[in-house]
């Protein structure tokens, strides 16, 4: 019986690594399907997009979007960051937000295209309940500010079911509801069941299977070919960067693969 499990473990690791030799091939972050148009040109006069990702923490773009942050720098369009608080459920709020730029900084990221709120109505917690209306006013104007033309964020389940997350989806919806058929695109971070979730590099072979899904909306596969940038980003994040976080680094597939739907 021992052999059977045996074989099992090394199929495993074989797959896990055939699967991260996949990821890894590519010369840069690459999208698929390979002929999609995600991110193309929204007018003729103005071949890059400014971006917008609206997180709830410091640490979510590191956990979370890097690959879709590497993606678009790759593409060479300007990436703006939002953050709608300082993460300061256990008072660390300060440091934390001087960790968020550092990593920013690793992604390549200017200062002065990141943002981090403190409001008063925006407290991270469990228990804290975000006001969409006002989540959608700061997100506007701060787009407003930098001619923002495509917002990426959370979809309504919140990647880790954060409720802070879900309220981030909700007010960017609110905004796109207000903004009627304005100029700004939205796309979600596609939440992802437990199996997949922390599947590592392994997701990228049913990732590469839903753009032929029922949904009506575009979904993209973002494939991350230096997941080492993901750790670099992360462990800036030092009053975060604790055992079980450094773990779901490693194997959460959002550190290899970003699946994103239009909203």
């Amino acid at each position: 019986m021992a052999w059977i499990w045996m074989l099992m473990a090394a199929g495993a690791v074989l797959l896990w690594a055939v699967s991260l030799g996949r990821v890894l091939s590519s010369p840069s972050p690459s999208c698929l399907p390979a002929n999609s148009t995600f991110l193309s040109p929204l007018r003729g006069d103005r071949m890059s997009r400014d971006v917008l990702l609206v997180l709830a923490h410091p640490d979510d773009e590191s956990m979370f979007f890097a690959p879709t942050i590497l993606f678009v720098k790759s593409k060479g369009h300007n990436i703006h960051i939002l953050c709608l608080s300082q993460g300061n459920a256990d008072g660390l709020g300060n440091i934390r937000k001087e960790e968020f730029y550092h990593a920013c900084f690793t992604l390549k990221i200017p200062a002065e295209q990141v943002k981090v709120l403190d409001h008063p109505e925006l407290q991270d917690g469990f228990r804290e309940k975000w006001d969409h209306g006002l989540i959608a006013d700061l997100t506007m104007a701060q787009a407003q500010l930098w001619n923002i033309d495509t917002i990426v964020t959370f979809d309504s389940r919140g990647v880790s079911g954060h409720p802070n997350h879900c309220d981030v989806h909700h007010g960017i919806c609110k905004l796109l509801r207000d903004n009627g058929q304005g100029h700004i695109e939205a796309w979600e971070l596609v939440s992802l069941n437990i199996f997949r979730k922390y599947s590592g590099p392994v997701d990228i072979w049913l990732s590469s299977s839903t753009h032929s899904s029922s949904s009506k909306q575009p979904i993209y596969t973002l494939v991350n070919n230096s997941p080492s940038r993901s750790f670099e980003a992360m462990s800036a994040h030092k009053s975060q960067w604790v055992w079980f976080r450094r773990l779901f680094v490693l194997f959460s597939s959002y550190t290899y693969i970003n699946v994103l739907q239009k909203i």
